[in-house]
């Protein structure tokens, strides 16, 4: 038995069909974990949706902003994108199964010492208490997706603070274990960036390389960051590896802690550029 954690797929099916033959993914036997956005951009959201969900307790998936992005706009709170490719789900028969089944994939899992998140954590929270936070969006999105998906867009707050309350302080939750990439060394978020670790704003730096971190007694596995690419620490396994842009689609062995990957040049997204800069903090689907 392994199991298989797998990197932002965003409509990419044929790449993960090759990549599940290369690691001779049983699912009789073997797991699979997803680290977000299923969906959009690449050319088989649909199928890749109905792929996931048909593996039952096989697969677990955290919720990305991409798949975050068709739940609002299949409740027409949020346009589509000239990039998006979300149209065959949202005209699917089983539209609403769908979309039922993905809002209640949870933003954040851990089993043992190892959590999977889609973008990542900021750094005031322990594991305990981020995978509380996180239940409390859980279960906005079960029991007040209408209100959540009026309330959900926004830059701001752009810290935590436990004082925090309603849609604010889900707002927070959401935009760190969905949009994170880099922090200041006291927790603001800086939602501009989408270049290279390296590159990151003066006073910002990668959410995980905060050295007073909570969370780094645990083995974190995360996506969304195509950009930093492949990058593997003692504490942390970054798995998006931009299969939609023609990069690669990596899986990544838990047990072993092995690296798998196929080429995904000829997916939908290849040689387009990536999307541009949210308007007033509002592109989710970045």
């Amino acid at each position: 038995m392994a199991t298989y954690a797998i990197g932002d797929l965003q409509g990419c099916l044929a790449p993960l069909q090759r990549l599940l033959e290369e690691v001779r993914f049983d699912p009789n036997q073997d797991r699979l974990w997803f680290t977000g956005d299923l969906v959009n951009r690449g050319p088989a959201s649909l199928e890749v949706l109905r792929f996931v969900k048909s593996l039952g307790q096989t697969a677990v998936t955290v919720l990305g902003n991409h798949d975050l992005h068709l739940l609002m706009v299949a409740r027409g709170v949020e346009r589509m994108h000239r990039q998006d490719t979300l149209q065959p789900v949202l005209r699917a028969p089983d539209r609403e199964e769908l979309l039922d089944w993905l809002r209640r994939r949870p933003l954040i899992h851990a089993e043992g010492k190892t959590v999977l998140v889609h973008a990542g954590l900021l750094p005031q929270w322990s594991i305990p208490q981020a995978l509380a936070l996180g239940r409390e969006v859980e279960r906005a999105l079960v029991e007040d997706l209408d209100g959540l998906c009026r309330h959900l867009y926004g830059n701001q707050p752009d810290r935590w603070d436990e004082r925090l309350t309603g849609y604010d302080r889900l707002r927070v939750v959401v935009n760190a274990m969905t949009r994170l990439r880099v922090v200041t060394r006291d927790g603001r978020m800086e939602f501009s960036h989408k270049g290279t670790p390296e590159e990151a704003p003066s006073g910002c730096v990668p959410w995980y390389a905060v050295p007073e971190r909570r969370s780094r007694d645990h083995f974190i596995v995360c996506g969304h960051w195509a950009a930093q690419g492949l990058r593997l620490t003692e504490h942390l396994a970054a798995l998006d590896t931009g299969c939609v842009w023609g990069g690669k689609l990596t899986a990544f062995r838990l047990e072993d802690r092995r690296v798998f990957q196929v080429p995904c040049g000829e997916s939908a997204g290849a040689g387009r550029s990536r999307s541009p800069a949210p308007r007033h903090g509002r592109d989710r689907s970045e």
